[in-house]
């Protein structure tokens, strides 16, 4: 078994425990977040392989993926799983405290400076920077992509390159398609480590 599924199946149980737990309505809200910050983490950065951190993000970000789980419009079967019994006003509870969270760091590596650079041109390039802002932090409905997991960032930009993942309209499948898998791994790259 792979580390990545080993990882995914440890997250699956804690989220699950921490659904089976306790009634719902008898939890603190700091208790049901517990199995959701166990694998997006709690200082709101992701040890978690291809799970994204949730520092920094926009509440009306969080709102909306939140509720797209929820209603299945978006299918990740531990999230769709989690936010099944949530209210409307658990979804506004949960964005609003989760935004509360720090932006995640960038890694402590050197960073490659050629790769940097070339995903840098990449960001301007195909205006991510416009939608992002400059400093990549999101708005509103916009995520916070800057220092974001690199796998989950080339994970997340492959699905909608190839209309696997869906967002509430269609600017990144078309933003995603005229770059290459190698031209994804560097803005990977260089968003992960963005200063």
């Amino acid at each position: 078994m792979r580390l990545l599924d080993v990882t995914r199946s440890l997250c699956a149980a804690a989220m699950l425990m921490g659904v089976a737990g306790q009634p719902l309505l008898a939890e603190t809200l700091a208790e049901r977040m517990a199995p959701c910050l166990a694998c997006h983490g709690e200082t709101g950065q992701s040890d978690t392989p291809e799970t994204p951190s949730l520092g920094g993000q926009p509440a009306p970000y969080l709102l909306i993926q939140l509720y797209l789980f929820r209603e299945k419009q978006r299918v990740v079967e531990i999230m769709n799983e989690m936010t099944k019994g949530f209210t409307d006003d658990d979804l506004r509870a949960f964005s609003d405290q989760l935004s509360k969270l720090p932006p995640p760091k960038p890694p402590g590596d050197t960073p490659d400076e050629a790769r940097t650079q070339n995903g840098r041109m990449l960001i301007t390039q195909h205006r991510c920077n416009n939608c992002h802002d400059l400093n990549l932090a999101g708005r509103e409905s916009v995520p916070h992509i800057a220092n974001q997991r690199e796998d989950y960032l080339a994970k997340t930009l492959r699905e909608y390159k190839s209309n696997v993942r869906h967002g509430y309209d269609a600017v990144m499948a078309d933003v995603l398609t005229p770059i290459t898998d190698a031209q994804i791994l560097d803005l990977a790259y260089s968003i992960a480590r963005f200063r």
